[in-house]
C-alpha cells in the first residue's frame, strides 16, 4: 500500500488557485464553513442553486441569470431546470477578450504553423456570422462541420452559436456512411468541410468522399470548403458540377465585408451542440446539449478543477469527433489561449507534441491514457529532452489511466505537475470525476467527484457501495445533462439510456470503486464487465497487468459465452520481433494471476495484428465480442479501422 502521494501542491500555489478563492466567496455567501474540497463539494450538491449562481457571478458570465429560483424541480431527474428565467449567448462569452494576443495557435502535421489573435478571431466570426444571416440560417437550425482541429473550426462553431444555431461536427477521417449516419439524422442547413488533411506524413484528399456525402444530404443549402491541402477550389468546382451551392472559405468568409458582431441571448437550455454516441451497437444517438449547461459545467472544470487562468495556454490532443474538442473550445470563455494540433502524435516522432508544448509554453497538456502508455512503451522521456517549466497540469482521459502510467508521468515527463485523470463522457459533455488541484495525487486514482456532481457507486439494487466495485451513478441533477436526444419527442430513448436501470438516478455505465483517499478508480465500462463464475471483473484490471509487459503493445479483453458460463479472452498486439509462444502465454497468465487474481487469468490468449477502435481512439470491446460470438457489428462506420474486425472471425483456438 502506497503511504505517500506522487504529488501534492505547495501551500503558496494553493492560496493563489481560483478554487481557493471560490471557497472563500462560497463560505461568505452561504454562511457556512467551507475550508476544504470535501466541504465545498458537499455544499455544491446540497445547495446547487446557490453554488451554480456563485459560479456564474465569479466566472463573470455574460448574460442574465434571471430571478430565483435558479434551479426548479431539483428533485426531478430528469426534469430539473437550471436558470429557468436566465439567458445568455455562449459565443459572447467565448469572445469576451479582444486585442493582439494569441487566441488560437495551430500546428499541422504538414509543418503549417499559424496564429490567430483575439481581434482576428472576432473579425472572422463576424464575417461568418454575416454570411450565415445572409443565407437565412435561423436559431435552432444546424450547421455541421467535417473538419480538422484548426482555427476555422473554432470560427465556425462560434459564429454558429452567436446566432443561436446548433453546431455538430466530426473529423474528416470518417467514412461516407459514418458521416451520413450522423449528419443525415440532424439535417444540417450548412456544411463546413476541409479539402483534405494530413496524417502520418500523407496528404489525404477527401474531395470524392465529400461529393458522395453531399449527394445524400439534401438538407444542405450551402457548402464552405476550407483550404488545408490547397485544393479547395478544385473541390468547390466538383461540388458545383453536382449542382450544389459551394464556395471556398476565402470567397465565402474572408472576402465578405462583416457587419458588426452581435450576440442574441437565448434561454439557458437553448441547444448549442449535437454530439454523437460511438454508434458501435447501432445508429449513433444524437445527444443535444444546451449552451448554458455546457458553459457552466466547463467553467467549473476549467477554473476550479484545472486552475485554468486568463492567459494560460491550454492544449488537448483531440479531433472534432470527440467531446474533448468541445471541452477544449470552452477554454476561450476562461480567457485561455487554445493550442490546436492536427495530425499523428507520433509523426515524425513521439517528440512532436512535446516540441509544441515547449515552443508554445503550454500550461495545461491534455491527451489520452493510450497516448501516455504508447509514449512510455516507446521509451520517450520528455523530462530529459524538453523544457516544460510552464507546464502545471497534465490531463488524461478516454480510458482508465493505469498506475504505471502515473509513475511514468512523474518519472519521465515532469515531477512537479498536477496529473489529473478524468472521466465523464459525451453524454454530459464533461466529467463525473476528475482532478482537484488542491489535493494530493495518489497512484492510479482519480482524485474525486466533480463539483455539483452527486457521484456514487452502487450495487445492483442501487445501494451505496463504500468498499468494493459497483456501478457509477449520479444521484442529483446537474446543468450539463442533455436537453434530450434528437428525434425523441417523448424522451423515451433518453430515459431508457440513463434512467431505466435506477429510476431517478443517472446510470452512466462505468464500473467503479471508491478508494481510501476518497478518490475513485474506474474499472472499465460495465457493459463490458466480465462475469466468469458469476464474479464481476472490470476489464481495466486485466489491462493494467498486461500492459506492464514489455512484449505487449496493446490488448483487448472480452468475455466469451462458454459452456453455460463466461470465460475471459485476451487478444494482444505484440511488439515487433516478439512471438506469442507458450513461454509468453505463461508469463502473461502469471502476471495477471499475481497482479490481479486467479479469476482474472484469461482462458485463451490470442495474438492479432490490430485492434478495432473508434474514431476517438477507444478500443471497442463490444464490437470484438459481437464478432467472436458470430453476431453482426451494426455500425462499422463508427470505427477508425473496421478492417481489424476480420482478424477476430473464426479463430480456431476459441472453439475449444
Amino acid at each position: 500500500m502506497m503511504t505517500k502521494p506522487l504529488w501534492q501542491p505547495d501551500e503558496r500555489s494553493v492560496a493563489k488557485m481560483a478554487i481557493t478563492q471560490f471557497m472563500g466567496v462560497a463560505g461568505q455567501r452561504s454562511g457556512r464553513s467551507i475550508a476544504s474540497y470535501e466541504e465545498l463539494h458537499a455544499y455544491s450538491v446540497e445547495d446547487p442553486a446557490t453554488f451554480w449562481k456563485i459560479l456564474w457571478d465569479e466566472a463573470g458570465v455574460k448574460g442574465d441569470p434571471g430571478t430565483e429560483p435558479y434551479v426548479s424541480d431539483i428533485d426531478r431527474m430528469p426534469g430539473a431546470k437550471f436558470f429557468p428565467r436566465g439567458s445568455l449567448n455562449v459565443a459572447e462569452n467565448m469572445l469576451a477578450r479582444d486585442g493582439d494576443g494569441d487566441a488560437l495557435v495551430f500546428w499541422g502535421e504538414d509543418k503549417v504553423k499559424r496564429r490567430m489573435s483575439w481581434s482576428e478571431l472576432r473579425r472572422q466570426v463576424a464575417q461568418l456570422q454575416t454570411l450565415l444571416k445572409d443565407i437565412g440560417v435561423k436559431s435552432g437550425e444546424r450547421v455541421a462541420a467535417m473538419m480538422p482541429n484548426m482555427p476555422e473550426s473554432i470560427v465556425g462553431l462560434t459564429a454558429t452559436a452567436s446566432i443561436g444555431a446548433t453546431w455538430s461536427s466530426c473529423s474528416p477521417d470518417f467514412g461516407v456512411q459514418g458521416v451520413l449516419d450522423r449528419f443525415g439524422q440532424i439535417e444540417p442547413k450548412v456544411l463546413i468541410a476541409c479539402d483534405g488533411y494530413w496524417y502520418a506524413g500523407k496528404a489525404i484528399d477527401i474531395s470524392d468522399k465529400l461529393v458522395q456525402i453531399t449527394k445524400q444530404l439534401p438538407s444542405v443549402e450551402r457548402i464552405i470548403i476550407v483550404p488545408y491541402l490547397g485544393t479547395d477550389r478544385d473541390v468547390v468546382q466538383a461540388l458545383v458540377a453536382q449542382g450544389r451551392g459551394a464556395e471556398t472559405w476565402g470567397d465565402a468568409v474572408l472576402a465578405r465585408d462583416p457587419k458588426p458582431l452581435t450576440f442574441e441571448r437565448f434561454s439557458f437550455t437553448h441547444p448549442l451542440y449535437i454530439l454523437f454516441s460511438s454508434g458501435t451497437t447501432g445508429m449513433p444517438k444524437c445527444i443535444v446539449h444546451s449552451g448554458g449547461g455546457t458553459l457552466l459545467k466547463h467553467l467549473s472544470e476549467h477554473r476550479l478543477h484545472t486552475d485554468v487562468k486568463p492567459g494560460d495556454r491550454l492544449f488537448y490532443f483531440t479531433t472534432l469527433g470527440w467531446m474533448m474538442w468541445n471541452w477544449l473550445v470552452s477554454g476561450l470563455a476562461n480567457g485561455a489561449t487554445l493550442l490546436l494540433y492536427d495530425g499523428s502524435p507520433f509523426h515524425p516522432s513521439g517528440n512532436i507534441l512535446w516540441d509544441y508544448a515547449q515552443a508554445e509554453r503550454c500550461t495545461h497538456f491534455g491527451t489520452s491514457a493510450k497516448y501516455i502508455d504508447a509514449l512510455k512503451k516507446a521509451g520517450f522521456k520528455p523530462r530529459e529532452t524538453h523544457n516544460l517549466t510552464p507546464l502545471r497540469a497534465i490531463l488524461s482521459t478516454g480510458s482508465p489511466l493505469v498506475a504505471e502510467s502515473f509513475d511514468f508521468v512523474y518519472a519521465d515527463i515532469k515531477h512537479d505537475v498536477h496529473l489529473a485523470s478524468i472521466s465523464g463522457g459525451t453524454d454530459i459533455v464533461g466529467c463525473f470525476v476528475l482532478g482537484i488541484p488542491t489535493l494530493p495525487v495518489w497512484r492510479g486514482e482519480i482524485q474525486g467527484p466533480g463539483l455539483g456532481m452527486a457521484v456514487d457507486v452502487v450495487d445492483d439494487q442501487g445501494h451505496t457501495v463504500t468498499h468494493g466495485k459497483g456501478e457509477l451513478v449520479c444521484r442529483r441533477p446537474f446543468p450539463s445533462m442533455p436537453v434530450g436526444f434528437w428525434n425523441d419527442p417523448d424522451g423515451k430513448k433518453y430515459r431508457a439510456a440513463y434512467f431505466d436501470r435506477f429510476p431517478g438516478i443517472w446510470h452512466h455505465g462505468d464500473f467503479a470503486e471508491w478508494t481510501e483517499h476518497q478518490g475513485i478508480v474506474i474499472h472499465g465500462r460495465s457493459d463490458a464487465t466480465l462475469n466468469p463464475g458469476g464474479v464481476r471483473i472490470g476489464t481495466a484490471e486485466i489491462y493494467r497487468q498486461v500492459e506492464q509487459l514489455e512484449a505487449v503493445q496493446e490488448a483487448v479483453v472480452i468475455g466469451q459465452d462458454w459452456e453455460g458460463d463466461v470465460r475471459v479472452l485476451l487478444f494482444v498486439v505484440l511488439k515487433s520481433g516478439c512471438q506469442l509462444d507458450d513461454a509468453l502465454r505463461d508469463k502473461i497468465k502469471k502476471h495477471v494471476r499475481v497482479g490481479a487474481s486467479p479469476r482474472h487469468v484469461p482462458a485463451r490468449i490470442v495474438a492479432v495484428a490490430d485492434i478495432p477502435r473508434t474514431k476517438s481512439g477507444k478500443i471497442t470491446e463490444l464490437a470484438v465480442r459481437d464478432i467472436v460470438h458470430g453476431r453482426p457489428v451494426k455500425n462499422k462506420e463508427a470505427l477508425a479501422n473496421p478492417e481489424a474486425l476480420d482478424l477476430f472471425r473464426d479463430i480456431p483456438e476459441l472453439r475449444t
